[in-house]
């Protein structure tokens, strides 16, 4: 089954090709929602688009570390289109589908440190994965043409396409968690090693 792509989310840490992306599928008619950062880029280059926190009637807060986490994106993502019930269930709540997933994480690798750990990306893009019968998830710009080259085609993302960016998407999202599981062992071997060395008293 291929989903036609109505509305799509816009949420990255790596800008490069994200606002040519907006402005083509703004062109084909495609509402578009994003986050803080992105949306600004996107209001930079021209296009409009409508913030999450309108969506979720909650404004980014606690840094920016709460701002999609919410049944409304989440039930966008996650409802199967295949099953009814989900499709009641959105229709009940008022949750209103995403069909096009557009999430990067913030650089750990490049600036490790707690603050810098994602939450609510991997979230977004392992939901979007999970999905991929229903949802197109695109976590490398690289794959930016090739979406929008079949979105422009067929108003939609092939099935077998949407399976590679999905496996993609989990190898991302491995790689991810094994730089932090790597960045936490090291700081804990660092703090065991300080308290070895301090004297202790008698």
């Amino acid at each position: 089954m291929s989903t036609e792509i109505k509305r799509a989310l816009l949420s990255v840490t790596d800008k490069m090709g994200i606002v040519e992306l907006a402005r083509q599928l703004a062109a084909l008619g495609i509402e578009i929602v994003s986050t803080g950062g992105t949306a600004k880029a996107l209001a930079e280059g021209g296009v409009t688009c409508t913030l999450v926190e309108t969506i979720t009637g909650f404004p980014e807060m606690m840094g920016g570390r709460l701002k999609t986490l919410h049944p409304n994106i989440f039930g966008g993502i996650l409802a199967n289109r295949e099953i009814p019930a989900d499709l009641d269930a959105a229709s009940q709540h008022g949750i209103g589908l995403l069909d096009l997933v557009v999430v990067n994480l913030y650089k750990f690798s490049q600036k490790p440190g707690i603050e810098n750990i994602d939450v609510g990306g991997p979230s977004m893009l392992r939901a979007a994965a999970k999905n991929a019968a229903s949802v197109t998830v695109v976590v490398d710009p690289v794959d930016y043409d090739v979406v929008i080259q079949q979105i422009r085609a067929n108003g939609a993302v092939d099935e077998m396409t949407r399976e590679a960016l999905a496996i993609k998407v989990f190898g991302h999202t491995a790689e991810y968690d094994h730089s932090i599981h790597q960045w936490m062992l090291q700081q804990q071997k660092v703090r065991c090693a300080f308290l070895k060395s301090v004297p202790t008293t008698h």
